[in-house]
Order: structure tokens, then C-alpha cells, then sequence
């Protein structure tokens, strides 16, 4: 499996990028608000474009392969998923309007996105590597780059 392109490996790498990016706009948002914008914009587009990766793609697989749909821990996701939704939307409308004031929003996103993380880099991207086969998860790994922008990238035009 080593030579194979996992999808917990990818995953979690994409987590870690996008954590990088909220520091960094944690860091600078009351020193340098333009250059914190820029980091949040793109937090939230890779954020949004990792969730629409997941819904489309590796939860359906999940599901075919496993069978489990309803109360499966897909709907738990995806229920989760909108929740971090609401709350990346609370930040941007402060972050669109110039006000750093999001210290709240992000401890409760920050809190949300943990143990959203957890649960799917202990459970189901390992599950998901166990019941795919090498031409399942390469399929994934194409379908991502197919997916249209439009669909994830509805951020920031007008700031």
C-alpha cells in the first residue's frame, strides 16, 4: 500500500494546510488586516472546496462500498459539515466588513473543525482506504480535479 495514494494521507495533509491558513490569519488580523483577509479567502475556498471533495466524492464511495447511509457516521459528517459551514460564514461577514472581532466565532470553529478532524482521520479516511481498492481511490483523486470551481468558490469577489 505504501506506493498507493491514500486517501487519509491526502486528507489529512489538506487539514493541515488549512489550519496553517486560519493561524496565519489568526496572527495577523489586528496587525496586518489585508494580508489576514487574503489568508482567511483562502481558508475559507479550500475549506469549502474539502467539504464538497468529501460530500461528492469520498462519502458516496463510502456508502457504496460499506452500505451504510442513513445514521452512519456520513450523516453525522454532513450534519457537522453545515454547522462549520454557519460558522465560516459568522467570520467572513466580520472579515468582509473590516472587523477583526471574530474571536468567538473562531474558538467555537476551531472547536467544531477538531473534533470534526479526529473523527475522520481516525475513522473514516482509514475506513475508507480498507474498503477501496487502488482504482476506487485513484478515481477519487481525478474526480477531485474535475470538480467545478463554481462549486466551492462562492467567496469574497466584491473584498
Amino acid at each position: 500500500m505504501s506506493d498507493e495514494k491514500m486517501i487519509t494521507t491526502f486528507y489529512e495533509q489538506d487539514h493541515d494546510r488549512l489550519d496553517k491558513l486560519f493561524e496565519m490569519f489568526q496572527q495577523t488580523k489586528r496587525s496586518d488586516f489585508a494580508k489576514a483577509k487574503a489568508a482567511f479567502k483562502e481558508f475559507k475556498v479550500g475549506l469549502q472546496r474539502h467539504i464538497v471533495w468529501e460530500e461528492d466524492l469520498l462519502f458516496s464511495l463510502w456508502e457504496a462500498k460499506t452500505g451504510i447511509s442513513e445514521g452512519g457516521p456520513t450523516m453525522v459528517m454532513r450534519d457537522e459539515h453545515r454547522q462549520i459551514g454557519q460558522l465560516l460564514e459568522s467570520i467572513h461577514d466580520k472579515v468582509a466588513a473590516d472587523n477583526p472581532a471574530t474571536d468567538q466565532e473562531e474558538q467555537w470553529l476551531m472547536s467544531m473543525l477538531g473534533s470534526h478532524n479526529m473523527k475522520e482521520e481516525r475513522v473514516l479516511y482509514p475506513s475508507i482506504d480498507n474498503v477501496a481498492s487502488v482504482a476506487e481511490r485513484e478515481k477519487v483523486f481525478r474526480d477531485m480535479e474535475a470538480i467545478p470551481e463554481d462549486r466551492y468558490n462562492a467567496c469574497c469577489s466584491g473584498h
